[in-house]
Formats: structure tokens, sequence, C-alpha cells
């Protein structure tokens, strides 16, 4: 048989070819987004007690609405802003699938799509397998900021839709209140719809505040908020997550949705159901890895590395342009093989590959695999 690949230039992500790096050269694997420790005992308990009590059949195609309830009261409480849990929430296979299915929903032939790089790896892909056309606008480092006047320059009638991600994956840098109020100002009067990916909401340094898309009216009429359970409660192999938008929105993502997935693991929700009723279970997160961050910093300040600190995520990028001018997935590669320690080059993330000579390292770590990172990255 012969066919035409829908996406001709994808491969193996790097995430993937890093961590069996890794693995092959037993290298400390700070390259893939994930925690070597594990979720809260209970958190597993209540997945098990909701098994135990039979819920194994399929759950609604929204979502369990407890679960979709809960959310509701997290987003007032968060950001004093309401969503119907009945018609405006629905939990999906982790912040992945929503995005995937939230431009499979409105992205047509040509329709044209913002992203800002370095961009998380899955949103180009999705744009193009729906045949629409990706607009980039680099950031550069180190503070990645968004010149709107440039965003301004790209934005037309053409534009279906703007994806931004705040705290960013991979730079670690979060949008300020005046970003948002930018967005909002060159998106009014217009049929753009708003894809904000805030897997990362939880996890903000500094004394910041998540700046989230429904805190301003003009662009929560237009915008899907995706979220990830797995990233809030350290156990991304679950795949939980869930999207909030005006019903006029949300209407379209389950017409995708449930013919995509339908319904999403049903004893998980009941557990996040009940779990989330504490909201100390993800607000005390900020401090928790603010302490790791700070632990990693304080470790490699004097190594050769320069840096700026993350203000949100669990990554920070290491500029190594005072140690070597080889690229960046060379170097990142190099490292892995002869030194031990796996990272992510973010030139892959950039448009057309530029290489800012910066690796992204994962402190979502122990602390004992913080300081053997550390102990590596000085010996560089």
């Amino acid at each position: 048989m012969k066919h035409q690949s829908k996406l001709p230039n994808v491969g193996t992500t790097i995430f993937s070819v890093m961590s069996a790096l890794a693995n092959k050269h037993n290298a400390i694997n700070l390259s893939q987004g994930f925690p070597n420790f594990k979720s809260d005992q209970k958190l597993i308990d209540l997945v098990s007690q909701a098994m135990n009590s039979g819920y194994n059949q399929y759950a609604p195609m929204p979502g369990s609405m407890e679960l979709r309830e809960a959310i509701a009261n997290k987003m007032d409480l968060l950001y004093q802003s309401s969503y119907n849990p009945n018609s405006e929430i629905t939990v999906t296979v982790g912040a992945t699938q929503a995005i995937y299915t939230i431009i499979s929903a409105f992205v047509r032939q040509n329709d044209e799509v913002i992203i800002f790089r370095p961009a998380y790896d899955c949103y180009e892909p999705a744009i193009e397998v729906n045949g629409g056309k990706t607009i980039s606008i680099q950031l550069n480092a180190p503070h990645y900021k968004v010149d709107w006047e440039e965003v301004a320059t790209h934005f037309s009638s053409k534009t279906k839709m703007i994806i931004i991600n705040t705290p960013q994956n991979p730079s670690g840098s979060v949008f300020s209140e005046a970003d948002m109020l930018a967005l909002q100002k060159l998106t009014e009067n217009s049929n753009c719809i708003v894809l904000s990916d805030e897997v990362y909401e939880h996890i903000i340094f500094d004394g910041l505040k998540h700046q989230s898309a429904c805190k301003y009216p003009g662009l929560k009429s237009r915008s899907f908020i995706t979220a990830s359970f797995g990233k809030t409660f350290h156990n991304t192999g679950w795949k939980v997550g869930y999207c909030c938008a005006p019903k006029v929105l949300m209407d379209e993502f389950r017409k995708v949705h449930q013919f995509n997935v339908f319904s999403v693991n049903h004893p998980t929700q009941k557990a996040l159901a009940i779990y989330l009723k504490e909201p100390n279970n993800y607000l005390e997160l900020s401090g928790f890895f603010q302490a790791k961050r700070d632990l990693f910093l304080s470790l490699v300040k004097d190594s050769r590395f320069n840096f700026e600190p993350a203000k949100g995520t669990y990554f920070q990028v290491l500029d190594f342009s005072k140690i070597t001018q080889e690229n960046d997935v060379d170097f990142a590669k190099r490292l892995t093989i002869d030194n031990g320690i796996a990272s992510i080059p973010l030139s892959v993330f950039n448009d057309n590959n530029k290489d800012d000579k910066v690796l992204r390292f994962c402190f979502a770590k122990t602390d004992d695999t913080i300081k053997q990172a550390a102990a590596i990255i000085n010996t560089i």
C-alpha cells in the first residue's frame, strides 16, 4: 500500500529520544517532564476505593458530574470565574487530548493559528493534520517576552485561533496582566478563539499570580482553558485533565470529544472529585516546587551555566554559551552519554530550529536526585 503522510515531517519526539538515551546510558533523567516521586497515598487510596465501589464502567461523556462540580468550585475559588459544570466543563484524557480536540473542532483547511515559540510540541502537528497553517511568533532567550506589536502584524481575519501557554513549557516564563490585556485588546471584535494551555497554573513562583484567561471577560468569552491533574498531582501516567469554555464553544468541542475518546477513566474521576474538596492539595504546590527550584539553582550557581530563574512550571533553562558553541541537540546528547545527565535542547521547539544555546532541566525530582544532578552539572 502507498499513502501520503498527513504529518510527513513528524518523527519521534525529543522527549522519547532523550529518555531512551538516558535509559541506555544510565543517566540521571532531567529531560522528560515527570516527577520521580509518588503522588499522595490518600489519592491513590481513593482510586482503589472507587474501583472497589464499582465505578469501573463508562463515565458520563462530559465527565463525572461530581468532578465537574469540583472543577467549577476550584475556578470560582482561584479566579472568581463561574463555569456551568453541566455545559461548560469537560473532563479529558489529559490536556493534550483537550488541545487536540479543540483544534480539531474549529480549525479548517487554511485557517491560521498563532503559536509562540519555543512551543510545546503537540500544537503544530494538531494544526497541520487538520489542514491549518501555523503562524509562529519567536520568543527570545533569556526572558521570552511577547512583542504584541509583532503579533498584531500577523493577526488578521484568517486568524482562527491563538494558542498561549502560561506558565510556559519549555521556557518557564509566565504571562503578565499586561500580556493578557494586550491579548484581549488584540482579539476583541474578532472571531478568533483563544486556546489557553494552563497545565502549570499551580506552579508559579516568587509571589507572582497566575493570569488565567478566565479572569478577563473579553478573553473568557472566546477562550478554552486546558488543565492537567497529572501535572498537579504528580501522576502524569493517569492522563486525566479537563477544559473549560463558554457553552457555545463547548458544544462544538463535545461533538468531537464523544467520537474521539468518549469518556475518561471513571474511578480516577471519582477519586479526584473527593481530593479536590481540600484546596490545600493544590494551593501548596507553588511553595513545594519553588523550594526545589531554589535548591537546584543554589547548587548550580557556581557552574559554568548561566540562568534566569524560572517563573513557573517545574523546568529550569540553563544557558551553556560560555561552555561550548556546539549545537544544543548535540550537546544535550553528549552530556547524556559522557556526563550521565539528560536534558532537553530548546531549539527543537523554536522557529527554524533557532539555537539559543540553552537546555531545559526538569527539577520535579527528589532532593537527592537534584543534588546528584547538580554535582554533575558543576563538573561540566
